[in-house]
């Protein structure tokens, strides 16, 4: 059985680029636009710790600086 693999962040960013533009652009039910606030809170929270998760990276690999 193969494992689904997780959309790239450009495509996570792209999907919530999409939502906020349907949200801000148009006239939605409530029940959709929930479904919607829903879906992009959880990309918001997972693009979040993508980069979190870059940033402590490049923070290991930073040389220290004289002060």
């Amino acid at each position: 059985m193969e494992k689904k693999q997780e959309p790239a962040f450009e495509e996570k960013l792209n999907r919530l680029n999409e939502i906020v533009e349907r949200v801000e652009n148009s006239t939605l039910p409530l029940e959709e636009s929930l479904k919607l606030y829903e879906e992009g809170m959880a990309l918001v929270k997972d693009l979040q710790a993508t980069l979190d998760e870059a940033e402590k990276k490049i923070e290991e690999h930073k040389i220290p600086s004289d002060k």
